[in-house]
């Protein structure tokens, strides 16, 4: 059955969400504050890079897909999706202010609707906040009483960058935070119902405080196990021992399983530094302290700084141009948040380096905040005349270079994410291999 959905904010999330749901079968209107964003959305364009987003755009832009600046929509949809981000402060705590204003709108046009509303928290919320922050705006702005005449649940989004539409199409597990709000799970099911009886996903009822609690818990887990390769890695480059080799052995035990053992520079992005220092945060903040999550977090500030060590060990970057391949946080994005990038790039500049750097598509992102850097078109104009390289994001065209090495002064790569296969010639340091 089709529903008429209003998605509130076209980020990544509200953005893939939107597209995601008019291709299956529902009536979309997502709404943005940036006029520009409404009207390249219009225009069936993506403001976003997120491979397998722009046929859906093109596809259902100005039928089934809509967009706007008003709240129009919100009195008639039948669900209404709160995808607002929720930013760090500097303690790690997040900052719900442009939160509470969404969903203060979404409550003024509430007053309007004449039938139950289901208003849905898909941003990332430490658990609490959607009944003690959120619902009592909507109140007041619609004048309604929830779990009356609008419902609130919780539905956390799993969805990589590079990957989102398929991680949305065929989910792990969809999990629906309701409180038993029957109204709620029923329109979840009409919702999803393509998904799950084409995918089989498993469907996760549970409160809205455990949902959101699983949202944090299944990122910080994430980036935990990545710095736990990680630190193992970085012992196994001790002991000249081949991490991926070992990563490969311990990853067939089904108790431990093969994801997220890719030992390198160490993980970035919206989500996994975010997270990690938010769910932090809310531990002090009731008195408790997360000893290991302070480790996870030492050691991935710590890959950075070892590549560089690495580097320092062959070359005298001072003065010498040294060149970065790869900025975006992972490929088949342009999103540098979270770049292990940006402290590579600062710690070359500590050491007076002329740093040149190329990404297939975070060039211009990049640019913006280190306007000092050199970029360039290519991997191989980065590397001509370089004293050194260092590979920092996995794109497969770094994967492909040569005899472009050919052209550097001082043959030294060191590579953080084993891309660039050892070769006669070159002076190869694989991060924890």
């Amino acid at each position: 059955m089709s529903l008429d959905v209003s998605v509130v904010g076209s980020g990544y999330v509200g953005t893939t969400l939107a597209a995601c749901l008019a291709d299956l079968g529902h009536d979309v209107t997502a709404i943005d504050i940036d006029e520009d964003i409404v009207e390249q959305l219009n225009a069936g364009e993506s403001p976003i890079h997120e491979p397998g987003l722009d046929p859906l755009l093109t596809a259902y832009a100005g039928n089934s897909l809509r967009a706007s600046t008003t709240h129009d929509s919100v009195p008639e949809s039948d669900v209404v999706f709160l995808t607002i981000q929720t930013p760090a402060r500097e303690d790690g705590s997040i900052d719900i202010g442009p939160l509470r204003a969404a969903a203060e709108d979404v409550g003024r046009a509430l007053a309007d609707a004449e039938d139950y509303t289901l208003v849905v928290v898909k941003s990332t919320v430490i658990p609490g906040m959607t009944e003690e922050e959120l619902i009592p705006v909507l109140e007041d702005a619609s004048g309604k009483t929830e779990g009356e005449e609008f419902g609130v649940a919780v539905n956390p989004e799993f969805q990589s960058q590079g990957s989102a539409v398929d991680d949305f199409m065929s989910p792990d597990k969809i999990v629906l935070g309701t409180d038993g709000d029957e109204r709620a799970l029923d329109l979840f099911a009409q919702l999803y119902e393509s998904l799950v009886a084409q995918w089989e996903a498993p469907v996760v009822e549970t409160g809205r405080r455990e949902a959101a609690m699983v949202k944090y818990a299944n990122n910080v887990f994430l980036a935990a196990k990545v710095s736990l390769i990680n630190e193992l890695g970085n012992i196994c480059k001790e002991y000249d021992v081949d991490s991926y080799d070992v990563a490969d052995a311990i990853g067939m035990d089904e108790r431990i399983g093969a994801k997220f053992l890719r030992s390198g520079v160490g993980w970035g992005g919206s989500c996994f530094p975010k997270d990690t220092a938010a769910i932090m945060a809310a531990a002090r903040q009731a008195d408790y302290d997360p000893d290991l999550l302070e480790s996870v977090v030492g050691v991935n500030e710590k890959q950075p700084r070892r590549m560089l060590g690495l580097l320092d060990e062959h070359v005298d970057v001072e003065g010498e141009r040294v060149a970065v391949l790869g900025l975006a946080f992972k490929s088949g994005t342009d999103d540098i948040r979270g770049s292990r990038a940006k402290p590579v790039i600062e710690g070359l500049q500590e050491r007076g380096a002329d740093v040149v750097a190329y990404d297939p598509l975070a060039n211009e992102s990049m640019a913006a905040e280190y306007p000092d850097v050199t970029y360039v078109d290519s991997a191989a104009e980065a590397l001509d005349g370089a004293h050194g390289t260092l590979v920092v994001t996995d794109w497969d065209e770094f994967a492909a270079l040569d005899t472009e090495f050919d052209a550097m002064e001082e043959r030294v790569v060191v590579d953080g994410r084993r891309v660039i296969a050892r070769r006669e010639g070159l002076t190869y340091e694989g991060l924890t291999w």
